[in-house]
């Protein structure tokens, strides 16, 4: 596994359940507390989803100046292997033109284990294809210290990415990332004039407030790989902005208190930038976190930028696959979710293609089939619900669309893991059966309780599915045409006694990778299960998919 560049010291522990999941989505009361709206209207980065974009895989053989297994490996002049790898998650590789044959074992699906290439101009077209087609507007290309051994590809993907933000109709901008790079304070002043200023004529290269856009990554972090004074850093901001940009700048988690992560001193260096976007990666890992995050980080952020007319761009992460903290979508859209009801109207996603970190949300393999057998890295349907390899692209579209507006602000995630709403165009009636003991489920006669006890299919074991949009579902009872509900927010097992869907009625279907289903209560994101192997009422509350949480649905 390698070390991030953004890896720093002093993570700061994030208390969890600051904010219940019982809020009102429509309320959104802070929106009337914002005295001073940010000074910037709408442009290429406000009111915008932006992705952080690496671009820094290299393969040998590539034709790349670089000519290592550049960000895959290791010891970069070998192969990657089981024993030499960087990958923390396997791309999806099915729509890539050139694969580069790697040194672990064939995938699951028994096809080559190859990687793609960054260097590769079809790589770039197709992962900003992906950026267009799920409504990502802009990418932040991430530029490291340029004069060491990696500069002359960092160059070349420059070009690439230009060509590809034209061709796409996205939008990008250069973004520096200043850790490790100590001589900084002259050369990226230099690399701008002499040579990423050319990028500013492309009709593609974003701009915000008519100005072009620069991105500065690492000022005033607290630790060894980014030791730079306040002076020298207001100067850096102050020339780019004397040369007519729009200066974005990546500030400590907690910029708003020196000491912690932020080094003293910094203060003025953070309200000079046009937008500012605090870090987040390694702060967060759960919903609860990132609801207790809501309330430390982002409403005071965002209240102290509008009171300075500085814009404000907070980032939203899918999680770390490897460390399982994706909750199948869950998790970003928590994020997604509390910026909205906050009023937060630009967003900073971390970041598309960091395979090697884990954090990315393009193509990802899906199942065990697309990633190399025995290599222990996880596929996209690690917690058991089935996810299509674009998941949290189509997530990120959805998230961006409620962040402008165009869809309501809910806490309940849209976005189904696999396209057309889980299992299929199962219409009209349906039963369903437990895996846990082959019984199917029924609605008990004398409390509406719903058990796994029935032999065969009747009347009391058939529900109707009603399609509510976004692949929710509600379930009818034919029985007593009552609708099925988890009862007590999924604190209660599951009964049909309600005469119309509200919260407490609405379900997901995802079709499990052996033709199972699962159901999913929206009002607390957990599981149904037989509880007991089916002898006690379904209830709601499994965080994870096991053999009490897989049925059989049957067309009645």
């Amino acid at each position: 596994m390698s070390l991030t560049r953004r890896t720093f010291l002093g993570l700061a522990a994030v208390t969890a359940g600051a904010v219940g999941l019982s809020q009102p989505a429509a309320a959104r009361p802070l929106d009337a507390a914002r005295a001073v709206a940010a000074r910037s209207l709408p442009g290429d980065v406000v009111g915008k989803v932006t992705v952080g974009y690496q671009g820094w895989f290299a393969c040998r053989g590539d034709g790349a100046p670089i000519n290592l297994w550049w960000h895959w490996a290791r010891q970069a002049d070998r192969a990657p292997s089981p024993t030499n790898s960087a990958i923390k998650s396997w791309p999806d590789m099915t729509e890539y033109l050139n694969g580069y044959q790697t040194a672990f074992p064939s995938l699951g699906n028994g096809s080559p284990a190859t990687l793609f290439s960054s260097y590769d101009q079809q790589s770039v077209d197709t992962q900003f294809r992906w950026m267009a087609e799920n409504g990502i507007d802009t990418a932040a290309l991430q530029r490291f210290n340029p004069l060491g051994g990696e500069g002359p590809t960092r160059d070349a993907m420059a070009v690439r990415v230009r060509q590809a933000a034209e061709a796409s109709g996205v939008k990008y901008y250069v973004m520096y990332d200043v850790s490790d790079w100590y001589s900084m304070r002259h050369e990226i002043t230099a690399d701008w004039e002499t040579k990423m200023a050319a990028n500013v004529a492309s009709p593609a290269y974003a701009r915000q407030n008519g100005k072009p856009v620069v991105g500065i990554w690492g000022f005033g972090f607290n630790d060894p790989q980014r030791p730079f004074s306040p002076q020298e850093c207001q100067e850096v901001i102050d020339w780019f902005k004397a040369r007519g940009c729009y200066v974005m700048g990546g500030v400590p988690t907690w910029w708003r208190a020196e000491g912690d992560d932020s080094r003293p001193g910094f203060a003025s260096v953070y309200r000079s930038f046009d937008m500012i976007s605090p870090w987040l990666v390694g702060r967060i890992g759960n919903a609860a976190q990132a609801d207790s995050f809501f309330t430390r980080a982002t409403v005071p952020d965002l209240a102290e930028c509008d009171r300075l007319g500085i814009d404000y761009q907070p980032c939203v992460l899918p999680g770390d696959l490897q460390e399982r903290q994706r909750q199948h979508g869950d998790f970003m859209w928590r994020q997604f979710y509390n910026h909205a009801r906050a009023g937060v109207s630009s967003v900073y996603i971390s970041m598309f293609d960091e395979y090697n970190e884990g954090n990315q949300i393009a193509k990802t393999a899906p199942t065990a089939a697309f990633v190399p057998a025995s290599s222990g890295i996880l596929a996209l349907d690690e917690d058991g619900t089935a996810c299509s390899s674009d998941y949290y692209l189509r997530l990120t579209n959805d998230g961006g669309r409620m962040i402008k507006g165009q869809i309501a602000v809910t806490a309940l995630r849209p976005t189904v893991p696999l396209p057309g709403g889980g299992p299929g165009p199962i219409t009209g009636r349906v039963a369903l059966r437990s895996r846990a003991n082959g019984r199917f489920v029924q609605v008990r006669a004398s409390d509406g309780l719903l058990v796994a006890t029935a032999s065969a299919a009747g009347a009391g074991e058939t529900f109707a599915r009603e399609e509510l949009g976004g692949g929710v579902v509600a379930l009818k009872a034919q029985a007593n045409s009552r609708y099925v509900c988890a009862e007590g927010a999924g604190a209660s097992p599951l009964v049909a006694d309600r005469a119309a869907v509200g919260a407490w009625e609405r379900f997901t279907i995802s079709r499990n990778p052996d033709g199972t289903v699962s159901l999913r209560a929206e009002v607390n994101g957990r599981f149904v299960c037989a509880e007991g192997a089916g002898a006690q009422p379904l209830v709601a509350d499994r965080a994870t998919i096991g053999l009490w949480e897989t049925f059989d649905l049957v067309d009645v």
